[in-house]
């Protein structure tokens, strides 16, 4: 139950950064949503460039086998908090050779810091089994910040309003997470050379792959920007909002499940065990993908409508299909394909891996881009076929660790993913019986495999 307790939050706090999203697209001009965005997108890029090998250390190495080890890695891993902190603050006086103010450059360092320290608090809450605490804080770290951000905009719909509210959200969080936990872990710091050592080596070719990972939706903001100026803000929006929901299901499975596969893995226990569980891991990622993208394509002409503003439902409802296909396969690369090598602790292939993806992604959409003087909708296409590609070539790094998968589940989520899609195209003319008929496929075609999977989790 606190698994589906945790993974309610996820889907929480992703409902409420979608609404957040069309909220503020719809407060906010196109010239200040297409800023706000970018700056979105670097701070998030900075977040993982300064914290994420943290992250990623604490949830291989944290908390340990006992209370004292516990202890030695929460400290250690405070120590590189703070001078990560401070690292990241240094950086943020780079920002003129960026063309970006010192001013601005410190308050992205401020929101990146605030959202890594937030992060990383959440990561150590759940590798300690604190599943109440960590949903609790997740929902509401998600509600926080989603209200303070509106209220800035609501207040002065521009850029910096908008910035305001989001380092204020951050703050509110961070103190009532410090609050909420201070008992659970307090607060130490000291040093300790050999697990400094271990972390930064493990982390830090985790964080490079994560940074690579990041540096693709940035690069092709760059690109639609460089390539359509103000009319790149509809296949933005189209990016922010249409990763989002992949993003969520596959962090929030890894987050649930791949604890226990690397427990068992460390094990060395039954080898058919470990198969049919490594397969059902691949099922969960792979099945859940699908019926979310089913789902997705069932509504979007209808939301559209309803939720997009005016100027951007033209540009966003033509490049949205071939965001959300690029968004779902760069989500499954970035889990499913690096997962044995995780398990094997082959670093140089978690770092290859990544790098291919955000190669041949970048390089589909600035191939249309420079040498076919790209639309919009050629520029994501050209990205999706990239993505594609990449998990193509990658695909033969599941045969380092073999697996039982079990296709059923995963066959009926494709199929309703690709009747949904033709009933839109069949009943395109008419907006609202393509929407009920590719929601009532998704939903029929979608039942018994979402049965078995949701089972799956529970275990």
């Amino acid at each position: 139950m606190a698994k589906i307790t945790a993974l309610g939050a996820y889907f929480y706090q992703s409902l409420l950064a979608f609404g957040l999203l069309i909220v503020v697209s719809n407060l906010l001009p196109a010239s200040d949503y297409a800023a706000y965005s970018l700056f979105a997108s670097i701070v998030q890029f900075a977040d993982i460039a300064f914290f994420h090998w943290i992250r990623a250390a604490s949830s291989r190495f944290y908390p340990g086998p006992d209370k004292t080890s516990e202890q030695a890695e929460r400290g250690v891993i405070m120590v590189e908090l703070a001078g990560s902190a401070g690292l990241c603050l240094l950086a943020a006086f780079l920002a003129p050779l960026l063309g970006a103010p010192v001013w601005l450059g410190l308050l992205g360092a401020m929101a990146a810091i605030l959202q890594g320290a937030g992060e990383l608090h959440l990561t150590m809450l759940r590798f300690r089994q604190e599943f109440r605490l960590f949903s609790w804080l997740q929902g509401a770290r998600a509600t926080i910040l989603a209200a303070a951000t509106i209220a800035g905009a609501a207040i002065s719909p521009d850029f910096a309003h908008v910035l305001a509210g989001v380092l204020a959200g951050n703050i509110i969080y961070c103190v009532i997470a410090w609050a909420r936990s201070r008992r659970v872990m307090p607060l130490a710091m000291h040093w300790q050379a050999d697990i400094a050592t271990r972390h930064l080596v493990y982390g830090g070719i985790t964080a490079g792959a994560g940074v690579a990972t990041l540096l693709m939706p940035l690069a092709l903001k760059t690109v639609l920007l460089g390539s359509l100026g103000q009319a790149a803000a509809g296949p933005m929006l189209a990016l922010d909002l249409l990763q989002r929901p992949f993003i969520m299901i596959t962090s929030s499975l890894q987050a649930i499940r791949f604890p226990e596969l690397v427990a068992q893995f460390d094990r060395k226990g039954d080898p058919k065990a470990m198969q049919a569980e490594l397969g059902r891991y691949y099922a969960l990622l792979v099945g859940l993908s699908l019926i979310g993208a089913a789902g997705i394509i069932a509504v979007l002409g209808l939301a559209t409508q309803l939720v997009i503003p005016v100027g951007l439902r033209e540009a966003f409802l033509r490049t949205a299909p071939f965001v959300m296909l690029m968004a779902m396969l760069r989500a499954l690369a970035q889990t499913v394909l690096p997962a044995p090598v995780h398990l094997q602790r082959r670093l140089t292939a978690i770092l290859g891996l990544a790098a291919l993806d955000c190669v041949l992604t970048c390089a589909g959409a600035l191939g249309v881009a420079w040498f076919l003087a790209g639309t919009d909708t050629a520029i994501v296409a050209g990205a999706a076929a990239g993505a594609a590609a990449a998990l193509a070539l990658g695909w033969f790094m599941l045969r380092r660790e073999s697996f039982a998968m079990p296709w059923p589940p995963i066959a009926l989520s494709g199929t309703a993913l690709a009747l949904s899609w033709l009933c839109t195209i069949w009943f395109a003319g008419n907006l609202m019986l393509a929407t009920c008929a590719a929601l009532a496929i998704a939903l029929v075609m979608s039942a018994y495999p979402l049965l078995i999977l949701v089972r799956w989790i529970a275990r």
